[in-house]
């Protein structure tokens, strides 16, 4: 009772609070209007001699080159003139785009730039570098960045998707420390950007993150605040002549090699040495012309170098997500990604072959992929309070295809998708969706699907893989307007409870939802905080068919920005939840704090949730709450550590059910020590545990399940394709004994697989 009084009172604290301010400002909001201003141009010049890509900027080809010296803070204030000086070079050649950076530090002692892996380039560090838009459109980028050491990340930037950091690019990067500051060299083949013609105009931004006190973001070019677009900034670039007009070829062959370890018998007995198992495939990268790329792929390795992040699955109701690190579905990937998630490539999960064209025709692009799945890993069934999965116990083809047409800052576009199952099933979906921005504030977007399927007829593996025939629809639309001090977003789901998606990702069917969210920004200008934002959102679902209510929530809160680039969010939610029939009143607070304090310590972060609690597995109410910690520590600029420790929970007060239902806890470290740009040793542990009460539930469960993992991988690549692997994983889970006259049980964590992996690929270019 006291947990209630003191929550109610929290959240009655925090919700008054943000009505309050909300309630204020509101008659002053005014909503900005005006169209999208790009940035100034720029005229691109070829060299006139050779550039060495090696961190020193006195290289005779960068001598007469323009310098680009007007650069502006952008974050966290407001286009004002940078703090420290910024210059840029621009220039090309007949096969590269090069871009030079000298940028100046008070302290180049408090420069932030470990040695890591690539894309390991975190917001807390310093780096900078260049991002084009190659088609000059102000819609997608491709990200060229690096730190002080050359530890290079890439990744897509798209305004209607957001950054994806997944696909990896030929480029080459240099740079060096200096007693000024540091200086930076980049090197991008035209034959890794996707352009048209061979004077193309395209757009580009120039980029420095600067951390110390407050993330310090700067660009040669202001981004103003009431405008909701990135990549629409974009400087455009001309003077390009004479590019080479396609025919790159990208053959990547690869290798592995290992042996796996299993119980000659039950959990617990002796591990039986494996054969040793070998196999090898190819990946081929061909470019026609500059704006179309083929891929193709036979036998590829689809094995995780790297674990997953682990997450908390207990008391949850829906599948969780995990996203895609596999190389041959991340040419264009930004084209997949749609309001709805009806692709899903990591659903595709053993394939003897695949095939891809990626490209453009003027305003249209367009991506169209094929595969054979041997099957394997799991289909989700989705439900309207609940997923569930299925084996893929089949071989089935995977059709995917978008073509999306650009009108100005909008567009339209049309996705289908397609599982032709062995034995005559399938799974088939098609629909349009649209991007539409009628003032610079604003952006609507819609997408409507629609699926016809007939299950497999396996009922031993899925209730409804009966031969059934199933048809439905799904659409969501949402309206999203942002000004520098006040943003609104309402959104609207419908989905049929026959609607299927066996190539994306759709967990919940059956529902229609609508969302609002209101929110005013203020940005005090202190040495403690640069940004509060005040919001307040609601949420309601309900069931398609009988219309009961499956959740809801009224949730107010706030988020700040603050000193040692710190964010703190919190927010109070008072939800309603159906579960088995019956709806239960809610109460949580919501917590988020995190930090980066100092180069060894470079972030800390504590999440979860505290109060009420629905018991799915039961049906019932209790209380408890979910707390997550990391760590990110860098004792070194070699040695890195990544800590994780989270922590679910529920307690039951009940006349008849008291006591604690369960804990569930993981913990994971993950170490690398970087040799080398090239090089690196890592080693990551993992720990998992639920402890149950069983006389608390009302079907039988095991009062204790858990599992230990860990894996060791030394790693060299010369680029993302030319790498060599040599790796040991161990994975045990928890066994039980018999309960002695106190009732208490030996554990132990007996093996369960061992395993030892070798992966050559080489990356032959022309």
């Amino acid at each position: 009772m006291r947990l209630h009084n003191r929550l109610s009172t929290a959240l009655l604290v925090t919700g008054a609070l943000t009505a309050a301010l909300l309630a204020a400002a509101l008659p002053a909001a005014a909503a900005a209007e005006g169209s999208i201003t790009r940035g100034r141009p720029i005229e691109i010049v070829r060299l006139t001699a050779p550039v060495q890509i090696d961190g020193d900027l006195s290289d005779a080809g960068w001598q007469g080159v323009a310098e680009i010296a007007d650069w502006y803070e952008t974050n966290p204030g407001d286009n004002v003139p940078s703090e420290v000086d910024n210059v840029a070079w621009l220039a090309y050649d007949e096969r590269y785009l090069y871009a030079a950076f000298r940028f100046e530090d008070p302290e180049p002692g408090s420069i932030r730039a470990p040695l890591g892996d690539r894309d390991n380039v975190p917001f807390y560090t310093d780096y900078g570098g260049l991002i084009v838009d190659t088609r000059n459109d102000g819609r997608t980028a491709m990200m060229f960045l690096a730190n002080p050491r050359g530890i290079q990340y890439d990744a897509i930037n798209s305004d209607a998707a957001g950054e994806d950091s997944s696909p990896d690019f030929y480029w080459d990067s240099a740079a060096s420390v200096t007693e000024n500051g540091w200086v930076l060299e980049l090197r991008v083949p035209f034959s890794t950007l996707r352009y048209q013609g061979q004077s193309p105009e395209m757009g580009v931004l120039l980029y420095r993150n600067w951390p110390r006190d407050f993330r310090t973001q700067m660009f040669a070019g202001q981004l103003p605040r009431d405008e909701d677009c990135f990549i629409c900034h974009s400087h455009p670039v001309s003077g390009f002549e004479g590019l080479p007009d396609g025919g790159s070829l990208i053959v990547a062959p690869y290798a592995t090699g290992g042996r796996t370890d299993l119980p000659e018998g039950e959990l617990g007995s002796r591990l039986e040495e494996g054969d040793y198992d070998g196999d090898a495939g190819l990946d081929v990268k061909w470019s026609p012309t500059p704006d179309l790329t083929l891929d193709a792929t036979l036998n590829p390795d689809f094995s995780q170098i790297e674990s997953d992040v682990p997450q908390i699955a207990a008391n949850e109701r829906f599948a969780l997500f995990f996203p895609e690190k596999r190389p041959f579905f991340l040419e264009g990937v930004d084209l997949f990604s749609s309001a709805i998630n009806a692709v899903y490539t990591r659903s595709i999960t053993e394939p003897d072959w695949g095939a891809r064209a990626t490209g453009r025709l003027g305003k249209t692009q367009y991506t169209l992929l094929v595969a054979d799945d041997r099957g394997g890993g799991s289909v989700i069934i989705p439900g309207p309070n609940g997923s569930s999965f299925a084996d893929q116990d089949f071989d089935s083809t995977v059709f995917l295809g978008r073509v999306r047409h650009d009108l100005g800052d909008s567009f339209v576009s049309f996705i289908a998708s397609g599982r032709e199952i062995e034995g005559g099933a399938y799974n088939r979906l098609f629909g349009p969706d649209f991007r539409w921005r009628p003032t610079a504030q604003d952006t609507i977007t819609g997408q409507l699907l629609f699926s016809r399927s007939e299950t497999p007829n396996r009922p031993d593996l899925a209730d409804e893989w009966d031969g059934r025939e199933l048809e439905g629809h799904a659409a969501r639309l949402w309206w999203y307007h942002g000004t520098p001090t006040w943003d609104w977003y309402l959104s609207y789901w419908d989905f049929d409870d026959e609607f299927r998606a066996d190539n994306g990702f759709v967990p919940q069917v059956g529902y229609r939802e609508g969302y609002a969210e209101l929110g005013r920004t203020f940005r005090p200008e202190n040495d403690w905080v640069r940004r509060v934002r005040l919001y307040l959102f609601s949420d309601y679902t309900q069931d398609r068919d009988d219309g009961n209510l499956l959740f809801s929530t009224i949730s107010p809160g706030f988020g700040l920005d603050g000193r040692w680039s710190s964010f703190v969010r919190i927010r109070g939610a008072f939800d309603r939840v159906e579960s088995g029939g019956e709806l239960f009143d809610l109460e949580k607070l919501h917590y988020t704090v995190e930090l980066t304090p100092s180069r060894k310590v470079s972030r800390l972060q504590l999440f979860g949730d505290w109060g009420d609690q629905v018991d799915f597995a039961n049906d019932r109410l209790g209380s408890g709450g979910t707390v997550s910690m990391r760590a990110d520590l860098r004792p070194t600029d070699h040695l890195q550590l990544e800590l994780q420790a989270d922590r679910r929970w529920i307690d039951l007060d009940r006349a008849s059910a008291q006591g604690r239902l369960f804990t569930a806890d993981l913990a994971r470290l993950r170490a690398q020590y970087t040799l080398s740009a090239r090089s690196y040793v890592r080693l990551i542990g993992q720990w998992s545990e639920v402890e149950r009460d069983p006389s608390l539930y009302f079907d039988e469960v095991s009062e204790k399940s858990g599992g230990l993992s860990g894996s060791l991988l030394f790693a060299y690549k010369l680029n993302w394709q030319t790498v060599l692997f040599v790796g040991y994983a161990d994975n045990r889970q928890l066994a039980l004994g018999d309960q002695d006259p106190r009732g208490r049980r030996d554990e132990s964590f007996e093996p369960s697989d061992r395993q030892f992996f070798l992966k050559v690929s080489y990356a032959f270019q022309r």
